[in-house]
């Protein structure tokens, strides 16, 4: 099919998802089980050809929320692309960026990014192959997932752990900066007697000072972790060149990497040493692979993460994930705590995720689904 296709409509649903297991960070609930988790599907068209993108409102964990990602997408985004051609990514990525301005970094990356991923889908259907192909770049055709612990208790972090290792996943992310120093270090000890030889890294989302994280840093040492993620609040560029410099692990930065720039100041600075790639995070596809070529060339080894996304979501960071090479493990949770009763086309088996083959995300919507799940804002 010839790419002569123009944007003609864009659709938005607020689905409530069912949640299946509770989860936390250092910011609040970002899942509880008993209440629906509340996910932003957004469907682009043009001449009879969709594609679909995924938002996932987490105010615990960023400043979006369900109602301001609708609104934002409903509003303003949609407005500003209809009769735009469907392949210009590059080029309404920019329009994105006139109609919500930036502020100390990317704005509404949430909101830009469900937008952006059902181009990218859209894009892939019209022309029949999956975003590698369209990309020319995959390099691997599965990912490697890690299991989350985010508890308390030492049984809490045991039977998590376990189940986990049910489940088939040989990898673990811990979640800390939830407790004081003293319970975050004895979690990760629980992880660690329960998974000795496991691949182990800890997250705290922004929840320490630089003295903290540095005191945190040094006993984790003893755990064997691989990584430290975002130990500091997000804009303390100049916390972040004193951890590193002193660090006796590898920093990881997420929070902080809204827009490939910001990789590029960190970068500048000798600030960081690991730079997590994460769909949403980062304005959907287009961006992000900005930023994971960006790593690359500069020699920034790069994690894989997302934003406990459902299966549209899941996908996307799948197809990014490949074509990096970020074979994992990868913090892609999703499946963990939420399910999709509306999508199929993507295999987890024994924590390992194919890549999608189908065209586009390779992820098949069931609109009707979608329609019943939805509720109203």
């Amino acid at each position: 099919m010839k790419l002569d296709l123009t944007i003609d409509r864009v659709d938005v649903y607020a689905v409530a998802l069912p949640t299946l297991r509770s989860f936390g960070v250092s910011g609040g609930n970002v899942a509880v089980a008993g209440l629906p988790s509340i996910r932003i599907l957004t469907k682009v068209s043009a001449d009879g050809v969709c594609g679909w993108g995924e938002a996932t409102p987490i105010p615990a964990w960023t400043y979006e929320t369900t109602e301001s990602i609708s609104s934002t997408i409903g509003n303003y985004l949609a407005p500003a692309i209809l009769g735009q051609p469907v392949w210009q990514l590059d080029g309404i990525s920019r329009i994105f960026g006139r109609t919500i301005n930036r502020g100390f970094s990317i704005g509404a990356p949430l909101a830009k990014c469900a937008v952006d991923v059902a181009l990218h889908d859209l894009v892939g259907r019209a022309l029949n192959v999956p975003l590698g192909a369209l990309w020319g770049q995959r390099r691997c055709e599965e990912v490697e997932l890690a299991w989350i612990v985010s508890g308390q208790t030492p049984a809490e972090v045991a039977e998590c752990v376990a189940e986990g290792v049910e489940n088939g996943y040989r990898s673990f992310k811990v979640k800390i900066g939830l407790h004081d120093e003293r319970t975050d270090l004895n979690v990760v000890r629980s992880v660690r007697e329960a998974a000795p030889d496991a691949p182990l890294w800890v997250d705290a989302n922004q929840a320490y000072t630089v003295d903290e994280a540095l005191r945190i840093a040094t006993r984790l040492q003893e755990f064997d972790v691989f990584a430290f993620e975002q130990p500091l609040p997000a804009n303390d560029v100049v916390g972040q060149r004193r951890l590193r410099a002193a660090s006796p692990l590898p920093v990881a930065l997420d929070e902080s990497l809204r827009h490939p720039s910001d990789l590029a100041t960190f970068v500048k600075l000798d600030a960081v040493d690991v730079a997590v790639a994460k769909v949403q995070r980062s304005g959907g596809l287009t961006l992000s692979r900005r930023l994971c070529q960006l790593a690359e060339d500069c020699g920034v080894r790069l994690l894989g993460s997302g934003l406990t996304d459902s299966d549209v979501g899941l996908a996307a960071s799948l197809h990014l994930f490949a074509a990096h090479g970020i074979a994992g493990p990868a913090d892609l949770n999703g499946r963990q705590f939420v399910s999709s009763p509306y999508a199929s086309g993507i295999t987890v088996e024994n924590g390992r995720a194919q890549v999608p083959a189908g065209p586009g995300l390779g992820v098949e919507v069931d609109e009707a689904a979608v329609q019943e799940l939805s509720v109203e804002l």
